[in-house]
């Protein structure tokens, strides 16, 4: 069996309830969570999101559309 380690940290009381609803519909526990969040940083060896001020556009619904039709062909 592999060791482990205890890690705490503090979040705000709110964001871990409503994080914790979210996770408990996946059957998860946010430690569940935390460590697939870890594991994806030692995947990539790099942060596994995009954190940024400047967040891209968000793309119309013809844009959409075409970009599934590029992935998975026509209707």
């Amino acid at each position: 069996m592999s060791s482990t380690t205890l890690f705490r940290t503090r979040v705000p009381t709110a964001r871990l309830r409503s994080a914790e609803k979210i996770l408990s519909k996946l059957g998860m526990k946010p430690g569940d969570a935390f460590n697939i969040f870890l594991a994806q940083i030692e995947i990539r060896k790099d942060f596994p999101l995009t954190v940024t001020t400047a967040p891209d556009r968000l793309l119309s619904t013809e844009e959409q559309g075409k970009k599934w039709e590029d992935a998975l062909g026509a209707y």
